[in-house]
Order: C-alpha cells, then sequence, then structure tokens
C-alpha cells in the first residue's frame, strides 16, 4: 500500500533518518551527505514534507522533514515504520528550561514527558514514560564531547501549544527537573518503543538547539531568542553530531 503523505517505496529511505521539522534545514542537512545535494537523492516532496537519502562517510542516510508537532510527526513516523526504517534521530530546537541553560546549548533527551494530544491518544490514558533508546542516545553524547560541546542531557517536555503564557508554564517544568521545552520527542519515543514491543529492532534519540529560553536563573520568567543566523549555525553543530552518531551507533 503506498504512503499517503510521503510519496516513497520501501527502499528510498535509508535505515538511519534525521528528523528536523523545517524542511529549509532538511535541505541543509542534505547538503552535509557525501557530495552534498548533488548526490543525495529527493525522495519525498508531497505537501512540502521533503526528504532525502544519501550517505555520510559511506553509511547511507535519509532525512525528512516532520513538520510541527506530535500529529504532523506522528504521521511522517508512523509512514517511515511502514517503509522500513528502523533509526530515528530528532534534531529540532527547543526551549530551554534548565538552570544555566543558554541560547545556542546543545540538549540531548532521555525522555519526555507527553503533554501533547496525540501520545496521550496512542496511550488511551495509560500512564507512561516514552523514552530515548540508550545506544543511541550515549552515541549522540559521544558525539558531542568529541567535537568539545557538553550537552544537557535530560527530560524535555513535549507541548501542543508554542506561545503559552501561563504564568508557572517553564517554573513548573523546572521544578520537576524537565531541562528543555518542545513538540515532537514524546510521539518519537512512543512510536519507537512499541515498535521495539511489537519485536523489531526500531531505535529513536532526540537532539535539540536550544532557541530560546523560556526562565531566567532566579526562576522568573523571561526570554531570549537566537537570531535566525546564529539558530543556523548552531542547528548546523546539533546535525553533524546527529549524523557522526547516528552512522557510528548499531
Amino acid at each position: 500500500m503506498p504512503q499517503i503523505h510521503l510519496r516513497a517505496e520501501p527502499g528510498d529511505y535509508a535505515p538511519l533518518v534525521l528528523l528536523p521539522g523545517d524542511p529549509g534545514r532538511a535541505t541543509m542537512i542534505a547538503g552535509l551527505f557525501d557530495g552534498g545535494l548533488d548526490q543525495s537523492r529527493l525522495v519525498n516532496e508531497h505537501r512540502s514534507l521533503l526528504g532525502y537519502t544519501g550517505t555520510y562517510k559511506g553509511v547511507p542516510v535519509s532525512v525528512q522533514t516532520s513538520g510541527m508537532g506530535t500529529p504532523s510527526f506522528s504521521i511522517v513516523m508512523e509512514e517511515l515504520l511502514n517503509l522500513g526504517v528502523q533509526r530515528f534521530i530528532r534534531t529540532g530546537s527547543c526551549g530551554g528550561v534548565a538552570h544555566g541553560l543558554r541560547t545556542g546549548d546543545l540538549v540531548i533527551a532521555t525522555a519526555a514527558v507527553p503533554a501533547d494530544g496525540a501520545t496521550r491518544t496512542y496511550l488511551h490514558g495509560d500512564p507512561f514514560a516514552p523514552a530515548a533508546d540508550f545506544e543511541l542516545t550515549r552515541a549522540l553524547v559521544d558525539a558531542a564531547r568529541a567535537k568539545g560541546v557538553e550537552p544537557t542531557i535530560g527530560v524535555v517536555q513535549s507541548v501542543d501549544v508554542f506561545y503559552n503564557s501561563d504564568p508557572d508554564y517553564s517554573t513548573k517544568m523546572r521544578s520537576r527537573d524537565v531541562v528543555a521545552v518542545e513538540m515532537e520527542a514524546a510521539a518519537l519515543f512512543y512510536l519507537a518503543m512499541r515498535a521495539r514491543g511489537a519485536g523489531k529492532d526500531v531505535r529513536g534519540a532526540c537532539v535539540l538547539t536550544v532557541s530560546d529560553t523560556l526562565a531566567k536563573d532566579d526562576d522568573s520568567y523571561g526570554t531570549d531568542f537566537l537570531t535566525p543566523e546564529q539558530l543556523e549555525s548552531a542547528a548546523r553543530m546539533m546535525v553533524e553530531v546527529a549524523l557522526e552518531a547516528g552512522t557510528s551507533a548499531g
């Protein structure tokens, strides 16, 4: 059965897929493949969900735009699972919550609070802790440190609302040691774990660039944003970490 949103066939995607939300970032990632865009292959452009396949240091790898939020993300990942993908690394941005976290920092998620509608729908209200794959996550940490970058490692929270004005929005998360807020990781971790529960060798991990901060170190509300140029530079470093980790992990 053809996929509805990813107009691709089995074999079009590599076993490893990086998942940015932004189609522009997907194109940037494809430019880092061996030979750049000239050697990568566009495997999907339906609905502007750009997907490319190529190699990185001789290892097959794909990148697929996921869109924003878990509803869009889960559609893309479900179809990638149908197409045989086994390794998923979300390469996105997040709002920093933890003390000392600054814009441009790197966050590697170990688990995600499922405060989003799609993951709650999958779970039918059951309590569950969507967690990242240990080996793939460790590979991300090792790759970051090899580049001289010390990541912040911890639990993130996946949400549906970007512009949330609740006065205790960030401080409540900080009090629970949530390090950052984002919009897709819970669905990624849940779907990978569901696949593993069905006996499939599927693993998911998540690396994020802090694009903005949501709280000051004195716990008062305060925001700080990267410029588009600063975000592009920080995201490129994050992607290089993801490519190194994904192509080196088992």
